[in-house]
């Protein structure tokens, strides 16, 4: 039997891939890396696919240096668009367009190092309309709030919360030095004492190396989080990653398809930066990913919802919440 065979009846009895185990597959042939990812997938998680969509619910002028994001008020990206808080009628109107599309999940997503105390209790009152006019889910990007913050925001209607590890311990301070890793495991483990469910994944390119890509995975495995989107870096222009190549098709598919193996029964999603890859995703729809964003990104053009049913159909998935 070869270690793709003996890693994969491992991981389908329920026993965890080891780190070393997670870099010797890193190395194995790609093709039957991928079809035993998506074998994993099949029989772990089935035919469901969480497709959400994301609104800019706070724009621009971030205080944060992330080395990626045009959003970042260190850099000079040509970004001029900044706004604050969206009010109710903006977030419900983009609520009823996604849930009218079939989307199941709807994710507000903030600038900043974390939103205020107003702007959060601005925020619940906001999504306690949106619970009460429209059938979706609630998800929230806000930064690195605390349980006081996550407790109103679990009151209000809001199911799940996203903070990004981004990369592993080791690299993240080569990635952003106004925050720290240790401020984004504290913030998740804090949303889900508050009783909410965490995503968590991060970007591939930023110059990070193999060990640190499964490095992520094993933190938010070790935090119980099921939900891991992968971000393909969109090289923007003015920002100290700006001159990163991005990764190819293959190098993405070799990605969800070693984090399934690590992850078994988690909703894998492709987030910012599927657009870059050839195929647009559909390769990793076939290794392992059982999940993505849709419609526009916070500051780059998406894919759109319509492509992407169309997308799920010719592959057999069928919208789904998963893992809730």
């Amino acid at each position: 039997m070869s270690l793709i065979d003996t890693l994969k009846e491992k991981a389908l009895s329920g026993q965890l891939i080891t780190k070393e185990e997670a870099m010797s597959l890193w190395e194995m042939p790609l093709e039957e890396l991928c079809q035993a990812a998506d074998e994993i997938r099949a029989q772990r998680s089935g035919k469901g696919f969480d497709i959400c969509t994301i609104i800019n619910g706070k724009c621009g002028k971030c205080s944060e240096d992330c080395k990626y994001c045009a959003q970042s008020a260190h850099y000079s990206t040509g970004l001029t668009e900044s706004y604050p808080l969206l009010d109710t009628d903006a977030l419900l109107e983009g609520a009823r367009y996604n849930a009218e599309r079939g989307v199941l999940r709807y994710s507000i997503v903030t600038s900043g190092k974390r939103l205020n105390s107003a702007e959060v209790d601005k925020l619940c009152e906001s999504i306690k309309e949106i619970k009460k006019q429209v059938d979706i889910e609630i998800c929230v990007s806000l930064g690195l709030l605390g349980k006081e913050d996550f407790a109103k925001l679990y009151e209000a209607g809001v199911t799940r919360v996203h903070c990004n590890l981004e990369s592993s311990e080791r690299y993240f301070k080569e990635v952003c030095t106004t925050h720290t890793y240790q401020e984004k495991i504290d913030s998740l483990k804090a949303a889900n004492a508050a009783g909410l469910s965490i995503c968590s994944g991060g970007i591939m390119g930023l110059g990070e190396t193999y060990e640190d890509r499964i490095d992520m995975v094993l933190t938010a495995r070790d935090l119980g989080v099921k939900y891991i989107p992968v971000n393909f870096l969109n090289p923007i222009p003015g920002t100290p990653f700006g001159s990163n190549k991005p990764l190819t098709n293959d190098e993405a598919r070799r990605c969800v398809a070693v984090f399934r193996f690590l992850i078994p029964d988690a909703s894998i999603r492709l987030a910012g930066g599927r657009g870059l890859l050839g195929d647009k995703g559909e390769g990793c729809f076939t290794s392992g990913a059982n999940a993505a964003i849709s419609g526009d990104m916070l500051t780059t053009a998406g894919i759109t919802i319509e492509t992407d049913m169309q997308l799920l159909d010719k592959l057999g998935y069928v919208p789904a919440l998963c893992n809730d």
